[in-house]
């Protein structure tokens, strides 16, 4: 692949004009233009000669692109026709893109990505963002690796640790299934249109296995949601709801003070309380 296929802010505008296709607001569509952040992030991910590469929201093909440099054999996954049909176009040349139209918070995983190892490396749109990692983490294991671009508010709740304002109950579930930390920053100016606000790229690593045992993740999970769905609250407070009239006696039964709020507790801190509520 050279370098003058990669897009351009004038040819990504071209490509829009003559295919009459408009960014959609409501599809989170803000589409790189800038040949250096593609080579960058494809640097990033790590990626090589036949690798397996699932793109999700690909747009008009500039990160494609920059991974087809790298050797790489893609899945892309694209909701807007319109959109669709122009990166046919662009990827025209290429026999290593497979295009498949559907939603990434619908699509059967399973079937859409062969067995063996895949990497996630995708522009996600805003709007979506967090779902679809989230959905990625717990139904597509085959996916072992991603580096995704994200608003910079969400790559910081997705790899932030306890006691921050930005650690939450994602924060909690990307950390059972994940090591994940942010890699870069990317500047509004490099997309057309350009948002309003600066990107982060998340690069998120699959466990081998969870880093702590509980009866039941998704019972974890539901603690953690509690606790956080009132954080300015102390757990005996927040957790009152999930656990009722045992609340302190599992907090205290786990090693956990009462009057701790949800930000405090790591991951295995979590998993005591949880396994104190099942009585494991």
């Amino acid at each position: 692949m050279v370098a003058a296929r990669l897009l351009t802010p004038a040819s990504v505008q071209s490509l829009l004009t003559e295919h009459d296709v408009r960014p959609s607001r409501a599809l989170g569509q803000n589409f790189l233009a800038d040949p250096n952040t593609a080579r960058r992030i494809a640097r990033l991910a790590g990626v090589g000669p036949g690798d397996r590469v699932l793109e999700i929201g690909p747009g008009l093909g500039s990160l494609t692109l920059a991974l087809l440099e790298h050797g790489t054999r893609i899945v892309a996954l694209e909701r807007d026709r319109r959109v669709a049909a122009v990166l046919e176009t662009v990827v025209a040349d290429s026999g290593e893109v497979r295009l498949a139209i559907g939603d990434a918070l619908a699509v059967d995983f399973a079937a859409l990505l062969p067995d063996g190892t895949w990497s996630c490396v995708s522009n996600l749109p805003y709007n979506v963002a967090t779902p679809v990692v989230i959905r990625l983490l717990e139904e597509a294991p085959q996916v072992d690796r991603m580096l995704v671009m994200v608003q910079r508010e969400v790559g910081e709740r997705l790899a932030a640790g306890p006691g921050g304002k930005d650690y939450g109950s994602v924060s909690v579930l990307v950390g059972y299934h994940a090591d994940a930390k942010i890699v870069g920053m990317v500047p509004p100016s490099v997309f057309v249109p350009a948002p309003k606000v600066e990107s982060a790229l998340v690069e998120l690593v699959r466990r081998d296995a969870p880093p702590v045992e509980v009866p039941s993740p998704e019972r974890m999970f539901s603690l953690v949601r509690a606790g956080f769905g009132q954080r300015r609250k102390m757990l005996r407070q927040s957790l009152k709801g999930a656990l009722g009239g045992d609340t302190i006696e599992v907090l205290t039964h786990a090693g956990v003070d009462p009057r701790a709020r949800a930000e405090s507790l790591d991951l295995e801190a979590w998993a005591a309380v949880a396994r104190a509520a099942e009585g494991a």
